[in-house]
């Protein structure tokens, strides 16, 4: 790992005769270059993924004009990286990599910016955010926001490519990529040489322009807050700072080898992105929302963690229906006589953690929180309180972006400490109502100055509960819901920068014919080419209906979570499904499956015709593959998986405990055949290096 100053000990004078100066940080696999002159400002001079020998940026791709580096409004001017003064660069080495920061000195506005980048031991990729202070004494006004401008190139126009929407879905090159892009990848389709933008800017104030028509062998980038539908505004008061969102661009070439983005991406956003990785993997969990939604109670829950327990699941989670009321920690007495502390020593007894649902921003009118403060509720346009639609019937919505955030935090807090929590679902409508109530806050007297600018302060308000729940309980953890998001099936680098899981979907699995596991894989496999997958908790696939088989290797390809009435296992399914836990655990801690995702067969339609499947591997070849049948009455599946790394690994069938074989590289580039016998519907291989 290295990082290198060429500037900060050789000054040169450009042809203009402007003091320049450069600096490069890298690391064995990238480099970027930075070089500001004092006439034409802050410049990304040179990019360079140096394992691949590709050059995205160098002093020759420079003869037009070069990309801004970042730009915004403020107080209506256009400010870029030529609108600055110098103060001074500063370089670090950190535990995991390097830090690059330069402080700039805007020129006509009482403002400084510093403009932060990252690498990371062991990955091809630069982070990017920046910090904004106001030195002066009056109030500021930010908008367009623009954390991330360079111009790349890949080839010519003809030959470059963009997959969209989380990497997964084929687009036009001249692109605006928002709430659902949380991943593009361009490419040069003859070469593979690309690159990867992973924006952590927060749900709907997404927005990437990517323009690869207009400057032939160019593709200019921007990451930026969002400006018409979701417009990001903000006020700096005097003295006050604004840390962006980050942006990660990662560079790699497809079909080469560790360099391809199947290993490269889901290695960054595991190890990077992902709060906490867990050595052994995700644990696996349990909710009670399906089958029995608000119905919950006592006796049901005590025959459920006799069988979650003999299931060997880590976490029992009691969804919807143990509290009194939505915003207060009260439980309902009817439905839990004596509390919930039998229930927790009952989880516990059986070797599990208990978790639980909280709403955080939708409470009842008789809580504590609004009938102190009604204040703190979010308004409508004509100035209203704003109401939400619930399970357990209206409820009003609190604004994130008012000092109810800290309220729910010590609500959040007190849970936890209380029922002695390891998990924490959190849900429902902050800033967005997921099924179609408008965003944001119309009220006066909150923090934001007005209804734009409390929108990217409501997520902001999450970031700022989950900072002070991890303060005091950095173990905790904690689930962002897509309806607390405030999209159906989101996921993004924004979400999990604020919380470790997110319960991502509710897929219908109620019955042997419902859109259950291939609708899950279906939203797996579009997700998993840049966001990690054991983040993502797709419910609510059912452990009693049919078959335990195809619903727990599809549990496996994310982070497993199970529903379902378990009580309807008979003990030999019980058994079945301890076994398999027990060894998928055992598996997830000797293999670091979370270094790659490889989506095979039919992955970008899955559908009862055809068979589909994943594998995840460890760059030593170690891992789980996992194909389902469906109903294609397939007799076999060919499994190609031409970037398996080198050497010979041994196969084993975990659903017929037989051993297939000892494969070498050359075989699995030809494919190997993986045989269905009778009705059997799914096949599990257990992937071993054998070196």
């Amino acid at each position: 790992m290295r990082i290198k100053t060429l500037a900060a000990v050789v000054l040169w004078l450009s042809a203009s005769g402007a003091l320049c100066q450069s600096w490069t940080i890298g690391n064995d696999q990238i480099e970027r270059s930075i070089t500001f002159d004092s006439s034409s400002g802050l410049v990304t001079q040179r990019l360079i993924d140096l394992t691949t020998h590709t050059e995205f940026i160098s002093s020759d791709k420079l003869a037009r004009k070069p990309a801004l580096e970042f730009s915004f409004l403020c107080n209506g001017e256009t400010l870029t990286g030529a609108s600055f003064q110098l103060v001074k660069a500063e370089q670090s080495t950190l535990p995991d990599g390097k830090s690059l920061i330069i402080h700039l000195r805007s020129k006509t506005l009482p403002l400084e910016v510093s403009v932060v980048y990252r690498v990371y031991d062991g990955h091809p990729a630069i982070r990017k955010w920046l910090l904004l202070r106001n030195t002066g004494t009056a109030a500021l006004h930010l908008s367009h926001m623009n954390i991330e401008s360079v111009a790349p190139s890949v080839g010519p126009s003809n030959e470059t490519i963009l997959n969209a929407q989380y990497g997964a879905s084929p687009r036009e090159t001249f692109y605006t990529g928002r709430s659902e892009d949380a991943g593009l990848f361009v490419a040069n389709a003859r070469t593979g040489d690309g690159f990867a933008i992973l924006s952590e800017v927060p749900g709907y104030m997404k927005r990437t322009e990517i323009n690869a028509w207009y400057t032939p062998g160019h593709v200019d980038v921007g990451v930026l807050y969002d400006t018409d539908l979701m417009p990001f505004e903000r006020s700096l008061a005097p003295g006050t700072e604004f840390k962006t969102a980050a942006v990660s661009l990662l560079t790699f070439r497809n079909g080469d080898g560790l360099s391809d983005p199947h290993w490269v991406l889901p290695s960054y956003t595991a190890a990077v992105l992902q709060r906490k990785v867990v050595s052994r993997g995700t644990p696996w969990i349990y909710n009670t929302w399906e089958p029995f939604q608000r119905r919950i109670n006592r006796e049901t829950t005590m025959q459920l963690i006799d069988v979650a327990g003999t299931m060997g699941m880590d976490i029992f989670t009691i969804d919807d229906g143990w509290q009194l009321d939505y915003g207060e920690n009260t439980v309902d007495p009817t439905a839990f006589p004596g509390g919930l502390d039998p229930i927790r020593e009952a989880v516990e007894a059986k070797g599990m953690r208990l978790g639980l649902w909280i709403p955080l921003a939708a409470i009842g009118l008789k809580t504590a929180d609004y009938e102190h403060h009604p204040d703190w509720a979010a308004l409508d346009q004509s100035g209203k309180p704003k109401f939400t639609s619930t399970a357990a019937g209206a409820k009003v919505v609190m604004c994130l972006a008012s000092p109810f955030a800290d309220s729910a935090a010590d609500r959040v807090n007190d849970a936890i400490e209380r029922f002695h929590l390891a998990y924490v679902k959190l849900d429902l409508t902050t800033i967005f109502n997921a099924y179609g109530e408008a965003p944001g806050c119309w009220a006066n007297g909150h923090y934001h100055g007005n209804w734009a600018e409390s929108l990217n302060m409501i997520y902001e308000g999450i970031s700022h509960v989950t900072s002070k729940v991890y303060e005091k309980h950095p173990d905790v953890l904690l689930d962002l819901t897509f309806e607390l998001w405030g999209q159906k099936h989101v996921i993004d680098a924004g979400l999990l920068a604020a919380g470790d899981l997110d319960w991502m979907s509710n897929v219908n699995d109620f019955q042997p014919d419902s859109a259950g596991t291939i609708q899950a894989r279906t939203l797996l496999y579009e997700r998993a080419p840049s966001m990690p997958v054991e983040s993502m908790l797709i419910g609510n696939l059912h452990a009693d209906i049919p078959n335990a088989q195809e619903t727990f290797a599809t549990a496996i390809g994310s982070a497993p979570l199970l529903l379902g009435d378990l009580r309807k296992l008979s003990p030999a399914d019980q058994q079945w499904y301890r076994d398999h836990i027990r060894w998928f655990k055992q598996l997830r801690q000797r293999a670091q499956i979370n270094q790659s995702f490889f989506p095979l067969g039919n992955w970008r339609q899955p559908s009862a015709a055809t068979w589909d499947g994943f594998a995840r591997l460890s760059h030593s070849g170690d891992g789980v593959i996992a194909v389902f049948r469906n109903q294609s009455n397939a007799a076999e599946a060919n499994i190609q998986l031409p970037l398996m790394p080198a050497g010979k690994v041994r196969v084993h069938s975990v659903v017929s405990n037989k051993d297939l074989g000892l494969f070498t590289k050359e075989d699995w580039i030809r494919g190997i055949p993986v045989r269905f016998t009778g009705p059997q519907s799914v096949e599990i291989l257990e992937v071993s290096s054998a070196q």
